[in-house]
């Protein structure tokens, strides 16, 4: 033994060693018995023949003889028992060596394929989350995760909506059909979240548990909480509980640990690549449609649209409004204008930002009376936004056509404009439809009477 107290490694030269001085030892205990005995028997003798006489010389030679070969016998089998004791001790350190040496082994080769399981299952859930297209795939994999990684455990993924103030369940597993439940509303009231640290929990009702454990109706419950990462930002967490006496096992926290962290990472790209697509897609100051977009669009919407309406928009005076009250007020006015187009129009139909102020609306399965209509409500809501924005009062004329069959944008985009020209040169605030011949369908509406400032001459005036 060591200082401390730690078993001293037996190599395999000491136990030869031992062995070789036991078999020594063997010999040179057999070599002195064979010496000993006839000297201690004639010794005996001369001492019996010395100290006794007649039939009692046997007796004392016997007993002379034991009293002499005690002493030397004793050294001899103390000498032997000594050396079969430390023998005994080699055999018993390289016998606990190789326990020790099998047991590490076995732990090793455990660890090996542990480690071999966890990374096939993360070659496997990468492949699974390159292959989601979206988050509602990616959602998906995650799902069959949960029912992979901890398939007796109630499970569920919550995460930040656009805002990121509000947390969501949007996946979750059990094997009992009943999710954990957590009632957190925000990342920020999220322990695990908050810390960006996996939280586990072994009872609910433990004094540094979490509160939001207390008072489920499956009563006590153990729990693991690991948090969820977007673009480096905590958004989210995953939630599971389980039983106390059967709590999640570190191995399993461990995958969940990696589940969280290539679900975000997904996650984060794809948002990213959306964003990116959106950027690319849209206007910077209104969100709608760029012309390369809408044009794109267009296009496919036409293979399944035979009847598409197709209107020309420009806000009326828009100089004039940039003029006298700033182009803050102007961008305003765009953007408003833009919102009232999404909030009065169908989902379907395309609304792009064509350059300055003149924008293109286009409405598949519809006939130009049917946008007329739809047109009519985007003025009407005009006018009560802008009372509500605090916006200086201004107006929008339309140009309105039925597309043909195979026309291209460049030549509907051109008989709309005509269309909107002359609602222009009538008096604008108003809407004209133009046959396929350019000419008027129906007389131009007159303008509903409305308040309106002149921006004329610098200067509004009512």
């Amino acid at each position: 033994m060591d200082g401390d107290n730690e078993p001293v490694p037996v190599t395999e030269a000491e136990w030869q060693q031992e062995r070789a001085r036991t078999h020594h030892l063997a010999v040179i205990s057999s070599g002195i018995g064979f010496i000993m005995i006839p000297v201690l028997g004639l010794a005996g003798l001369l001492l019996a023949h010395v100290t006794a006489s007649g039939n009692d010389v046997y007796l004392a030679g016997a007993g002379w003889m034991a009293l002499i070969a005690t002493p030397s016998t004793y050294m001899v089998v103390r000498a032997n028992i000594k050396q079969q004791t430390r023998s005994d001790e080699v055999v018993a350190a390289l016998a606990r060596q190789s326990n020790e040496a099998a047991a590490t082994a076995n732990r090793e080769v455990a660890e090996r394929e542990l480690q071999a399981q966890r990374q096939q299952f993360e070659h496997r859930l990468s492949n699974a989350l390159e292959m989601a297209d979206d988050e509602p795939e990616v959602l998906e994999v995650i799902e069959r995760s949960f029912a992979a990684v901890v398939p007796h455990s109630s499970i569920e993924l919550l995460l930040a909506d656009n805002s990121r103030a509000h947390l969501s369940r949007v996946a979750s597993a059990s094997p009992g059909g009943n999710v954990p439940g957590c009632p957190v509303d925000s990342p920020d009231h999220c322990p695990a979240a908050r810390r960006a640290q996996v939280q586990r929990f072994g009872d609910s009702e433990d004094i540094d548990a979490c509160p939001k454990l207390r008072n489920r109706p499956q009563g006590n419950v153990a729990a693991v909480c690991v948090p969820v990462s977007i673009m480096g930002r905590t958004v989210g967490v995953i939630h599971a509980t389980n039983e106390v006496s059967d709590p999640v096992a570190a191995d399993r926290v461990a995958d969940l640990a990696t589940l969280a962290n290539l679900a975000g990472s997904r996650l984060g790209l794809l948002r990213v690549m959306a964003d990116t697509q959106l950027q690319a897609a849209t206007d910077n100051l209104t969100g709608l449609l760029n012309r390369r977009s809408f044009e794109q669009k267009l296009s496919d919407v036409r293979a399944d649209a035979p009847v598409v309406a197709v209107a020309m928009a420009d806000l009326d005076n828009f100089k004039a409004l940039n003029d006298t009250f700033g182009h803050q007020t102007g961008d305003r006015a765009l953007r408003l204008f833009a919102e009232v187009l999404r909030s009065a129009l169908r989902s379907q139909d395309l609304m792009c930002r064509h350059g300055g102020e003149e924008f293109v609306i286009a409405f598949p399965h519809a006939s130009a009376e049917n946008a007329r209509r739809a047109l009519d409500n985007v003025r009407s809501r005009l006018d009560a936004a802008l009372t509500v924005a605090g916006l200086p009062r201004f107006t929008v004329s339309f140009g309105l056509i039925d597309a043909r069959s195979g026309e291209d944008f460049p030549a509907m985009a051109a008989r709309a404009d005509n269309a909107l020209f002359a609602a222009k040169r009538d008096g604008r605030d108003r809407i004209v439809v133009h046959d396929d011949l350019g000419q008027a369908v129906a007389p131009a509406p007159t303008a509903p009477p409305r308040r309106l400032l002149d921006f004329e001459g610098g200067r509004a005036t009512v």
